[in-house]
């Protein structure tokens, strides 16, 4: 989400839905009748055009409409806008079914994934690294920031079961002479 402090720069509504009807409807042309061209043995040269697919086209411009004016109208570029425009794609699928559950359980449905999408970061890879920060130092310093003093380990842990603090075998030594009566050989391991 962006601080009060950034300036927000104004975009180009109409050119960017323009754009992204170009691609929705390429992708749509090319992902959505590739079988229907393979199955046929004659397929016709604009049959994209004469199916009711043609909302495919719609849904992506109106979807950067809705996204870059509602940023333009409220000068902030934050989660609300992907999910005006989420919920304006997703009235234009429902619209294919001619119900109006359908439309505003689509619009609905897309705003929410769209809103929380761009909210949560906008990524499937993970978050965004800072590129001016070495990976070693980054890397460095969340295992500096990890670590934790022995003493506190011994006093959470205990000792043994690979925890031996300075002095454990004087003490393991008198604590099984104590508790067996038997005397353990100075040489230890551990050390």
């Amino acid at each position: 989400m962006a601080s009060r402090d950034v300036q927000y720069h104004p975009k180009d509504a109409l050119k960017e839905a323009a754009t992204a009807s170009m691609i929705t409807g390429s992708a749509g042309a090319f992902f959505l009748r590739s079988p229907e061209y393979l199955d046929q043995e004659k397929p016709r040269t604009l049959g994209y055009l004469h199916t009711n697919r043609k909302h495919n086209p719609i849904m992506g411009g109106a979807y950067e409409f809705t996204k870059n004016a509602a940023a333009n109208l409220r000068e902030k570029d934050d989660s609300l806008n992907p999910a005006l425009g989420g919920l304006f794609a997703g009235a234009v699928m429902g619209l294919r079914r001619g119900t109006t559950p359908s439309v505003l359980g689509y619009g609905a449905l897309t705003a929410v994934v769209m809103g929380t999408y761009h909210y949560t970061g906008a990524a499937l890879t993970g978050y965004k690294k800072d590129k001016e920060i070495d990976e070693f130092e980054r890397k460095q310093f969340l295992r500096k920031n990890r670590r934790v003093p022995i003493e506190q380990t011994v006093a959470e842990l205990g000792e043994g079961r690979g925890i031996y603090p300075p002095g454990y075998d004087e003490r393991r030594k008198e604590r099984i002479k104590e508790n067996y009566g038997i005397d353990v050989p100075a040489k230890s391991t551990h050390s």
